[in-house]
């Protein structure tokens, strides 16, 4: 053998083995028990069900009433003027102040008044003397044409003329007659007793005939008047009986019926103006009074849940509908017809017989099964 030979004995294979790091390992180690946690967390939370409270949805008639400020006001109003024009020399009444019928409520200096009295009397004196004097010559030509010593002629022009001085003596009358009365116009009077709501004018003033001088509230059943949205005088039925209750106290009330529809909407507010009446108006009811007038407006078919079952699906109102068999909740999409007072009124999307969450909503998710509060174990 040649001492150059090479041996052909391979040296043992040695396996190797890459191992991690200690403390990679560990974290490893540790997020691995931390998922396998929470897993059964989640695993435990959906077979827990939530517990929530639920109601029986119900149909039943939804009138709904409507509340609103009004204030009292007079049924008539009167505004008073002069029939005559002048200064005005007294003011006898003021704003506020109750007027019996017939009292004096100011006056107007007479002086031009008296001035056409006097010479009215004058023509009238006048006129009768002509008459007089008329009278006389007629009578005097009526004995001489039947004794035959006047003309018929004569005697038809003493006619005419005594037929002319009576008419000048009924014109002379009517003229003091008219003077008079101008002169009893110099004082404004109350028509009917009331209220004076409104004053024009001030002593010293010169006023017009036929210028409103004060504006009186005349007594008896008052009326309330309110401001009313157009869209809620057409859901109202077609005479509803008012209750109306002072603002300043709630124990005076009385009823009443729409008396008046304005029926034109004003440009200002974009309301109605409606007056009802009150007949037998209390005396707790001053002019002006604040009251709050109450109607019901037409009953509807309607469900009514308390305002926590509401919900949101899709951006659209909604409500948690639990099944009976499962005790799964779904949404339901619902219409509202109104808001009451802690109460959401549903229009349509429900049917009688079913189980609506009223609380405990906000924690739900579709297909969730839960556990009503109250139920019988």
């Amino acid at each position: 053998m040649s001492r150059y030979a090479t041996s052909s004995v391979s040296p043992p294979s040695v396996r190797t083995s890459r191992l991690l790091p200690f403390p990679i390992a560990m974290c490893a180690c540790v997020a691995l028990l931390l998922l396998a946690g929470c897993q059964k967390q989640e695993a435990v939370a959906k077979k827990l069900p939530i517990m929530v409270r639920t109601e029986t949805v119900a149909v039943a008639d939804y009138a709904p009433r409507t509340s609103l400020t009004g204030v009292i006001a007079a049924r008539t109003l009167n505004n008073l003027s002069f029939r005559v024009g002048g200064r005005v020399a007294e003011r006898l009444v003021d704003i506020g102040q109750h007027v019996d019928k017939g009292a004096v409520l100011a006056r107007i200096d007479p002086q031009e008044q008296e001035s056409d009295l006097r010479s009215a009397q004058a023509d009238l004196d006048a006129a009768q003397a002509q008459l007089t004097q008329a009278a006389a010559t007629f009578e005097r030509q009526k004995t001489l044409l039947a004794q035959g010593f006047t003309t018929r002629r004569d005697y038809d022009s003493a006619d005419q003329a005594l037929k002319v001085a009576q008419g000048s003596v009924d014109a002379a009358q009517s003229a003091l007659a008219n003077a008079q009365q101008n002169l009893s116009f110099t004082e404004l009077t109350a028509g009917a007793p009331g209220v004076i709501t409104a004053r024009q004018v001030e002593a010293g003033q010169v006023v017009q005939a036929a210028q409103t001088v004060f504006t009186v509230a005349e007594d008896g059943d008052r009326d309330a008047v309110f401001n009313v949205q157009e869209t809620l005088v057409a859901k109202t039925p077609a005479s509803p009986a008012v209750t109306i209750t002072l603002l300043s106290d709630p124990q005076v009330r009385a009823t009443g019926k729409v008396r008046e529809i304005s029926p034109a909407v004003d440009q200002a507010s974009g309301s109605i103006r409606v007056k009802v009446g009150i007949p037998d108006t209390p005396a707790g009811m001053p002019l002006g009074a604040a009251v709050i007038g109450s109607v019901s407006a037409k009953p509807a078919k309607a469900i009514l849940l308390p305002w926590q079952a509401l919900t949101s699906s899709a951006g659209k109102p909604a409500v948690w509908v639990v099944d009976p068999s499962t005790k799964a909740v779904t949404t339901a999409p619902v219409e509202v017809l109104a808001f009451d007072s802690g109460t959401v009124v549903i229009a349509k999307g429900l049917n009688e017989g079913q189980s609506v969450v009223t609380a405990g909503g906000q924690l739900l998710s579709p297909g969730q099964t839960v556990e009503i509060s109250g139920a019988a174990q």
